[in-house]
């Protein structure tokens, strides 16, 4: 991609929606130094690595564009390696295994052997209940010679204890929560109510916490840290230079 076809169609994009960057920096909190480096393709006044690319992410996400489209586009115009091709069609796309092919035709044999030893099961089950009820009506017939004279008690049916309710991955989850900084600032981590973290990172230091319900993030210099919930991108704490806080939770992931 020719310099300069990026950063132009992500002005053209954002000016067909009659947005600005000023509106764009209150929805993602992405400094407005950061966003004109973008359209004007001024690499070295960005961060650099993970953070432009979540700059991007965020932009075209705001905008409704297919981000993975823009990061694409982003990597060939900051000039990010990409995989080259070989001549052959044949060879850019690998084969399946040939164990996949087999692996799902038994796969179909089990099912289907599952539902044929149920259906047997069941009818013998219904077989068995109808033999006993026919057999105790014939004894009270050889007996008394009339069965409305009596009451015939079955054994009960076997019932299968109720299956657990299902699992709701968005709400039973744990949170994880990725912090990386570009720059020597401090954080404070604070999951599910309760300091958990709050001293200073090093220039490409990251960690990892886990919570039930929700994170609250406080950082010295927030343009310089990347938050990620679960390996979502979160938008930045706040404009550089400035302290900055964000309560991170669950709704965050919708």
């Amino acid at each position: 991609m020719a310099k300069g076809n990026f950063g132009e169609r992500l002005k053209r994009e954002r000016e067909l929606r009659e947005v600005t960057l000023d509106e764009i920096t209150s929805a993602t909190r992405i400094s407005g130094r950061f966003l004109e480096a973008l359209e004007n393709e001024d690499w070295e006044k960005l961060p650099g690595g993970i953070f432009n690319r979540g700059f991007v992410r965020s932009v075209a996400r705001y905008l409704g564009l297919d981000e993975e489209v823009f990061l694409g586009e982003y990597d060939l115009a900051h000039g990010a390696p990409v995989a080259s091709s070989n001549g052959h069609e044949e060879n850019r796309i690998p084969s399946p295994p040939k164990w996949v092919p087999v692996a799902v035709l038994l796969g179909i044999i089990a099912i289907v052997a599952g539902l044929i030893a149920g259906g047997i099961y069941a009818w013998r089950f219904y077989a068995a209940r109808r033999a006993a009820k026919q057999a105790a009506v014939s004894a009270l017939r050889d007996s008394s010679g009339d069965p409305r004279t009596t009451t015939v008690e079955l054994p009960p049916a076997t019932t299968q204890p109720p299956a657990a309710g299902p699992v709701n991955p968005a709400t039973d989850s744990p949170l994880d929560l990725f912090v990386s900084v570009s720059a020597s600032t401090h954080v404070r981590v604070v999951v599910d109510g309760k300091p958990l973290f709050d001293a200073d990172l090093s220039p490409g230091e990251n960690r990892h916490f886990a919570a039930q319900d929700h994170f609250e993030v406080t950082a010295a210099d927030p343009g310089v840290v990347l938050l990620e919930l679960n390996g979502k991108a979160m938008p930045p704490l706040g404009s550089p230079g400035a302290s900055g806080t964000m309560a991170l939770g669950r709704n965050d992931l919708r």
